[in-house]
């Protein structure tokens, strides 16, 4: 089969089709290649497949050198700018350096998953918070929408922003792997014509490899670009069985846990949150997967438990993941205000004010303090 692919391109996006890899481009599962060879069909890769057949646009990955030119074309024109970021995970959905790249383009700012929010949280709080944790990352949104891509909620206020600010100008969309911003363009495909399975490929004239362009009304383009992969992002560190536990289906319901300090309780081994000092009991809500298990032990013995635990009781990662999971990394907040202690992808601890408590995350994935949201 590798003989047969040498030089064999995608007709739709130019791509050198491969077999091995569905993340990135060019991919064709092998027993359809050796069928269009056989019959003489054409050749499209799966992504413009489904895009060509089902109107169903797939993310395609890109390279940081790929995506670093991309976001160099993007500084140059005149557009307007929408970076769609993960609620769960700000840090690992921001795309490192953006403000350099985006010029005087202005941004809108997209919190993605806004439908798997407990539901007694204040959205105004999380715009709040998206906005600030913007600008220390040197953006200056002009606007800020809380959507859900998986059900549209929001979508259409998200729209209504767009044509607000785009003044003739084509719109680019942007963001890392994992954020559904994939998903989101379908949802805009579909509100922008009113039906779902109206979209042909002659409608996509810049369907290229590193873009696709959606006709807008007056001449101009939705452009959506491809992913990024952000390397500090919880979902890199598991499996596809497990995956579900950062982006649940369903809104996630709170859970108490009264700790005595010098208590520790595992999030399965994926992250660890110790009470250090405070008050003699102490109420902590956990705003986690409802399908995550959670341990508690006694912090004196926590190394131990998790040494020997990890992979079997404290699930994920399983137990062929284990030997590749990276150490957990400590970090630790004294907080002086009720806050939330945020495991970036995962989900959120509420601690009381005048406590010493620590959280631990997989190497390279940020555990941080914040304002609490509810």
């Amino acid at each position: 089969m590798d003989e047969e692919l040498k030089d064999l391109h995608c007709i739709g996006c130019g791509a050198l089709l491969q077999t091995t890899n569905p993340d990135l481009p060019g991919y064709t599962p092998a027993s359809v290649l050796k069928r269009a060879l056989t019959t003489g069909d054409d050749l499209y890769c799966q992504r413009c497949f489904r895009l060509r057949h089902y109107n169903e646009i797939a993310d395609v990955n890109a390279t940081a050198d790929d995506f670093l030119k991309l976001l160099n074309e993007i500084g140059k024109a005149d557009a307007l700018i929408v970076n769609v970021v993960d609620i769960f995970d700000f840090n690992g959905s921001i795309i490192p350096g953006l403000h350099h790249f985006v010029g005087n383009n202005p941004v809108i700012l997209v919190g993605n998953k806004v439908d798997i929010l407990p539901r007694d949280i204040n959205l105004n709080k999380v715009t709040r918070w998206l906005n600030s944790q913007a600008k220390l990352n040197g953006l200056n949104p002009i606007a800020t929408q809380l959507i859900s891509a998986k059900n549209g909620q929001h979508v259409d206020q998200l729209l209504q922003l767009i044509n607000q600010y785009r003044h003739h100008r084509d719109v680019y969309l942007v963001g890392v792997t994992n954020v559904g911003k994939s998903t989101l363009i379908n949802q805009i495909i579909q509100q922008l014509t009113g039906q779902k399975n109206v979209i042909t490929t002659s409608r996509f004239p810049g369907t290229t490899l590193d873009k696709i362009e959606i006709p807008l009304d007056d001449g101009h383009y939705l452009i959506d670009t491809p992913g990024i992969v952000h390397e500090h992002q919880m979902a890199h560190f598991l499996g596809a069985k497990d995956l579900k536990l950062i982006a649940p289906q369903k809104p996630i319901k709170p859970k108490v846990y009264q700790l005595l300090p010098q208590q520790t309780l595992f999030l399965g081994g994926l992250a660890r949150f110790d009470y250090i000092k405070g008050a003699k009991k102490q109420g902590f809500v956990a705003y986690l997967d409802n399908q995550l298990m959670i341990h508690r032990t006694k912090l004196a013995n926590a190394d131990n438990f998790y040494q020997k635990h990890v992979g079997e009781l404290l699930q994920p990662p399983r137990p062929q993941e284990v030997t590749a999971f990276p150490p957990l990394q400590r970090f630790e907040f004294a907080p002086k205000e009720k806050s939330d202690i945020v495991f970036a992808g995962l989900g959120w601890i509420k601690v009381p004010a005048d406590t010493l408590v620590a959280g631990y995350a997989p190497q390279g994935v940020d555990v941080m303090i914040r304002k609490s949201l509810i």
